[in-house]
């Protein structure tokens, strides 16, 4: 499954890459994140590898980011895996009008096992869930703009 999402920032691209692109700032935009954990490489950098934990209601999320391309402030890929899961998404920014930032997500999810057959039946709630947390990452970057 793929697919593609964007949304406006009304801030400059380099601020909004100075939020994006430090960890410390994750659990202020990513709902359910408990830890982040750097275990492999260079942290940040193309090869690095972290472990993310996610409380998910009634279910905890462990997945490994593995970063493929760091060309801030144009691109940022990383790989996702957890169970039966395989996520790649391409983060860019581009300038777009004045003080403001064109954030685009392209994603390419691949399933094995049961989610599957759960992936077929939940196709629309992937982008949703996409344009969700970026929703959040918007609101706390311009909300850190006007503190």
């Amino acid at each position: 499954m793929q697919y593609t999402v964007e949304m406006t920032i009304d801030l400059p691209r380099e601020r909004v890459i100075e939020l994006f692109d430090d960890p410390d700032n994750l659990p202020k935009w990513q709902e359910g994140l408990q830890s982040f954990e750097h275990i492999d490489g260079e942290l940040g950098k193309p090869g690095g590898r972290s472990r993310l934990t996610y409380d998910m209601g009634n279910r905890v999320v462990k997945m490994i980011e593995t970063i493929e391309t760091r060309s801030l402030p144009d691109e940022f890929t990383a790989l996702y895996e957890a169970d039966n899961v395989w996520n790649r998404v391409a983060n860019r920014f581009h300038e777009h009008g004045e003080g403001q930032t064109l954030w685009q997500i392209e994603t390419e999810f691949r399933f094995t096992g049961l989610m599957r057959l759960f992936a077929l039946f939940m196709r629309k709630a992937f982008p949703k869930q996409t344009l969700e947390t970026m929703e959040s990452f918007v609101a706390f970057a311009e909300k850190q703009d006007i503190a």
